[in-house]
């Protein structure tokens, strides 16, 4: 009997491993194999070849690092101090803050792009105030700069979410002995804080590497001649003017090899920052005082005004009037009357598919989650080990490529998945698992396997145990990378542009296929109901935890 109980978790990871080849390796063979042959069908490297030959797709290889670079660079510099000052002081409002962060990050990347076209753009609102009322000349915000600057605000929520969970381990009693030898203020925060952190400084860098670097709507958008290779990858897949899919693939390839390029080398750097902490004395907030702490509030309640700004304002363009893609005097809602009325439909099926893929989706990647996780943890093995890190290549990859590798390999028979339902589902599910495997594997790996050994210790077998006991436990984790998953997923773009047809549309795709056709007024309405359901989605998350934290 005890064999067959170690039978089944045996089955579950034989599994895993054939589920994973399937979906994860077979597609991405797919992509190297279709990469490999010229365009006259030959085998040979003529895709990569074109590729590294000519400066006009190389130099979409160095904006994305450049711009990629200067993202994570700025995100750390705005989002370390902004939780520090959140973790370490009683700020007043704390909590406001703390949802307000989270909301600039829980957008689909091109709306804060658009809405800050509309802001900075060449006849944008502040563009043109500056220029007829104080004659400031500010240019706009279309290129690198504008990239960086949207991105950037849209991104240091995540430096605050790890930094605010890595501030909360930091043991008093050291921030009092460093004190003790004289070393206070900023001294002590470089010296002490910072190099207790730097493991979390690092997770966090890679993440917001891997946000901007597949970033696909914000250079589609303002990028204009900054080209970028998320760009350049849908341009040659389903580009208007003519497509190479074998020169996709190869740009695919290298996107990958980018990518994990930089996840070794962020393992590697994370590798030697080896050390734990018990947090048995957390660190006491201090009230803030005098003009630093009156500095404090400027900072922290500035940063999240500009950065939530773009949300604001798209939602007050959405009750303006408009005609096409020129906004008139006057509010009404006429926007939300046409989306209704005209385009009924539409947004019946947009925001049903949203919630029919975006459930699925969740439910899959929760129960993926949970028994990957207990995997890892409590059955150790060369194939547990293998099924973990084929588990993490979706964070390696591109969305656009992931997009492109399902459409090779399961858009075909005997498969023909193509504009149904499961293929969107199942990209959602590769491209946002990574988030909430990782967070069930943190949380079990701080669960003591002596409780579990008490429960069955008293009678309970091994599975009632791992369903009554272990589940429960991991659930703050499960639920913490499960909120952060699903607003990834009905804010997906990057892949669902390649996989969707009218029938698989949702919130997201609506918005976008809005702002393309110059129907900016509809186009913001579809934003709002999308910030007005991630934001139901947070505050539904909040009130179930309890909690003020979200661990990735």
């Amino acid at each position: 009997m005890e064999r067959k109980k170690r039978d089944v978790w045996s089955v579950i990871s034989v599994f895993f491993l054939l589920l994973f080849l399937l979906i994860l390796i077979y597609p991405l063979f797919g992509i190297l194999r279709q990469s490999v042959y010229s365009d006259q069908g030959e085998l040979s490297l003529a895709q990569f070849t074109k590729f590294f030959s000519n400066p006009y797709y190389t130099i979409t290889i160095t904006n994305s690092a450049k711009v990629t670079l200067v993202v994570t660079l700025v995100t750390l510099l705005i989002g370390i101090p902004f939780s520090y000052f959140y973790s370490f002081y009683r700020l007043k409002g704390a909590k406001f803050l703390f949802v307000i962060s989270i909301l600039c990050c829980m957008s689909a990347p091109f709306i804060g792009a658009y809405s800050w076209i509309m802001l900075l753009g060449r006849s944008g609102v502040i563009t043109q105030f500056l220029k007829n009322y104080l004659g400031i000349d500010i240019g706009n915000i279309y290129g690198f700069g504008g990239i960086t600057l949207v991105q950037s605000l849209k991104l240091f929520p995540l430096v605050f979410i790890y930094m605010n969970g890595a501030f909360k381990n930091i043991d008093n009693s050291l921030m009092e002995a460093s004190a003790n030898m004289g070393c206070t203020g900023v001294k002590r925060f470089f010296r002490i804080v910072m190099n207790l952190s730097m493991p979390t400084i690092l997770a966090a860098a890679l993440i917001v590497f891997m946000r901007a670097i597949a970033d696909f709507g914000t250079p589609l958008l303002i990028g204009e001649g900054y080209r970028t290779f998320p760009v350049e990858i849908y341009s040659q897949y389903l580009g208007e003017n003519g497509t190479n899919h074998n020169f996709a693939a190869a740009i695919s390839v290298i996107a990958i090899l980018v990518t994990a390029v930089v996840f070794f080398f962020q393992k590697w750097a994370t590798g030697k920052y080896k050390f734990s902490i018990n947090s048995l004395h957390p660190v006491e907030k201090k009230k803030p005082k005098g003009i630093a702490g009156v500095l404090m509030y400027v900072y922290c309640y500035g940063l999240c005004a500009i950065a939530f700004l773009p949300q604001v304002y798209i939602i007050y363009l959405s009750f303006r009037n408009v005609n096409g893609m020129v906004f008139k005097d006057g509010f009404s809602l006429v926007n939300y009357e046409t989306i209704i009325s005209k385009k009924r439909l539409l947004l019946g099926r947009s925001i049903t598919n949203t919630l029919y893929q975006s459930i699925a989706a969740l439910a899959i990647i929760i129960i993926f989650a949970i028994l990957i996780a207990y995997l890892v943890v409590r059955r150790r093995s060369m194939m547990n080990n293998t099924i973990d890190t084929m588990s993490m290549l979706p964070y390696i990859m591109p969305g656009s490529v992931i997009g492109i590798a399902l459409i090779m390999s399961f858009g075909p028979a005997p498969f023909g998945l193509t504009g149904t339902m499961l293929i969107m589902i199942l990209s959602m599910v590769i491209r946002r698992m990574p988030y909430t495997i990782r967070s069930a594997t943190a949380t079990l790996m701080q669960i003591p396997i002596s409780t579990e050994e008490a429960a069955i210790s008293l009678g309970s077998s091994k599975l009632k145990t791992f369903i009554k006991v272990t589940v429960p436990m991991m659930s703050s984790g499960i639920l913490s990378g499960a909120v952060l998953s699903w607003v990834s997923i009905v804010t997906e773009l990057s892949s669902s542009i390649m996989l969707y047809n009218n029938k698989t549309i949702n919130l997201t795709m609506s918005t976008y296929i809005a702002i393309s056709n110059g129907s900016y007024g509809p186009a913001c309405a579809f934003a709002s109901i999308l910030t007005a359901v991630t934001t139901l989605v947070l505050v539904a998350y909040l009130a179930i935890s309890k909690s003020e934290d979200i661990r990735m």
